[in-house]
C-alpha cells in the first residue's frame, strides 16, 4: 500500500514540475499563428434567397450584388446566394424573411399582395405600359407609398429590380382576343388581382409555385401561364407551350427586401456598403434585363417551336377594355391615391 501511495505522489510531483518548467504544455499562446483565420469572427453573412435560375436577370443581379458587397467591404460582408428556391419557395420566402430565417429576398411584387393589399396596384393589367411608366411609378409616389406599407411588418424595403413585361403562353391555341382565353387553365402567382384578371378573360386560374410551373405545364395540369421572356426561356416553358402572345399586359419586377431587425443591427458603414452595392446593381440591371429578354426571345424564335403573335395597339385596347372592371373592384383595397396615380401614368404613356 505504501508503494502505491509513493508511486502516486511521485507522478504528481513530475506533473507539477512539467507544468511550471514547460509553459507550452499549459498555454496556447505559443501555438502557430494561422493568418487565414484572421477576421473570420468579424465577417457578416447575409443569406439571400430567391426562386429563379442563376442566369435570369434577378439571378445575375443577385450575383453582381454579392460581388460588389464583398469588394466594397474587403470581404468582411459575405452574401450567400440561394437560387432556384433551394431554401424557400416563392410562397414561403416572405414569412421566412419576417421570421429571420433568411436576411434578404427579392420577390415579385405579387408575392406581397396577400400581406399588403396596396401592392395589388402593380398587378393591374396595362397599369405600366412601358419602361418610362415603370420608372416614373417606382421611383416616384407609388414606390414611396408601397415602401411605407412594409414598415408595420418589420420589413425593410431597399430597392426595386426590373425584369420585364409579361407575355402569355399556352398549349391550346393562339391568344389574340379576350374570348380566346375561354375555358383555359392558367398558372398564376398568389395575387387575387392576377387571378381575377384571368377570370374576367373566361379562363380558370390556378396558383402554383414558380418552381412547379414546368411540371404543371408538362403534365397538362394547366394549359398556360404568364411570365417574362427570361423566365419562359430559363425554365424552358417554350418547349411545352407552342403558342405565345407578346402582350406586355403586365410588368414583372422584384422588390429587394431585408429583415428589418437585421438591418437595424448593422453599423452605418455596413448599411452604406449595402445601399451603394444595390444602387450599382439596380442601374446595371435596368440595361441588362432588357438585353437578356430581347436575346432570349430571339433564341426562342430560332427554335421554330413556338407560334408567336404580337398584339397590335388596337388589340391591347381591346384587352384593357375587357379587363378594366378590375380597377374599380380593387379601388377600395388599394386606395384612391394609388389608383389615381397609376391611372395618371397609364394615360400618359398608353398609346
Amino acid at each position: 500500500m505504501k508503494n502505491v501511495k509513493w508511486g502516486v505522489f511521485s507522478i504528481a510531483i513530475i506533473i507539477f514540475w512539467l507544468y511550471w518548467l514547460v509553459p507550452s504544455f499549459s498555454s496556447t499562446s505559443s501555438l502557430p499563428y494561422d493568418d487565414e483565420q484572421e477576421g473570420l469572427e468579424d465577417q457578416l453573412t447575409i443569406r439571400f434567397s430567391h426562386v429563379v435560375a442563376e442566369h435570369t436577370p434577378k439571378g445575375l443581379a443577385a450575383q453582381k450584388f454579392a460581388s460588389l458587397v464583398a469588394e466594397k467591404s474587403n470581404g468582411k460582408i459575405k452574401v450567400e446566394i440561394y437560387a432556384n428556391a433551394t431554401l424557400f419557395t416563392d410562397e414561403e420566402e416572405v414569412n421566412a424573411l419576417k421570421q429571420g430565417k433568411v436576411e434578404m429576398i427579392a420577390p415579385a411584387y405579387s408575392k406581397l399582395t396577400s400581406l399588403i393589399p396596396e401592392w395589388q396596384v402593380l398587378d393591374l393589367p396595362f397599369a405600366l405600359p412601358n419602361d418610362q411608366a415603370v420608372e416614373e411609378a417606382l421611383q416616384g409616389q407609388i414606390g414611396q407609398i408601397l415602401f411605407s406599407k412594409l414598415q408595420s411588418f418589420h420589413i425593410k424595403g431597399l430597392t426595386f429590380w426590373e425584369n420585364g413585361f409579361k407575355q402569355v403562353t399556352n398549349s391550346v391555341r393562339p391568344l389574340i382576343h379576350p374570348t380566346d382565353f375561354h375555358g383555359l387553365r392558367f398558372r398564376t402567382m398568389p395575387s387575387e388581382v392576377i387571378q381575377e384578371q384571368f377570370r374576367l378573360l373566361g379562363a380558370i386560374p390556378k396558383v402554383t409555385p414558380f418552381h412547379d410551373t414546368f411540371r404543371e405545364l408538362y403534365y397538362k395540369q394547366v394549359d398556360g401561364q404568364e411570365n417574362t421572356i427570361s423566365n419562359i426561356y430559363s425554365k424552358k416553358f417554350y418547349e411545352v407551350q407552342p403558342y405565345m402572345t407578346i402582350s406586355n399586359h403586365g410588368y414583372l419586377g422584384y422588390v429587394v427586401l431585408m429583415n428589418e431587425t437585421f438591418w437595424e443591427r448593422l453599423t452605418p458603414s455596413q448599411q452604406q456598403i449595402i445601399v451603394e452595392a444595390l444602387d450599382e446593381t439596380t442601374t446595371w440591371m435596368k440595361t441588362h434585363a432588357k438585353i437578356i429578354n430581347e436575346k432570349q426571345l430571339h433564341e426562342i424564335v430560332q427554335t421554330k417551336r413556338v407560334n408567336i403573335h404580337e398584339l397590335t395597339d388596337e388589340q391591347k385596347r381591346e384587352w384593357l377594355s375587357h379587363l378594366y372592371p378590375l380597377y374599380e373592384r380593387v379601388r377600395h383595397q388599394v386606395g384612391e391615391q394609388l389608383i389615381n396615380e397609376v391611372l395618371r401614368i397609364q394615360q400618359k404613356y398608353l398609346r
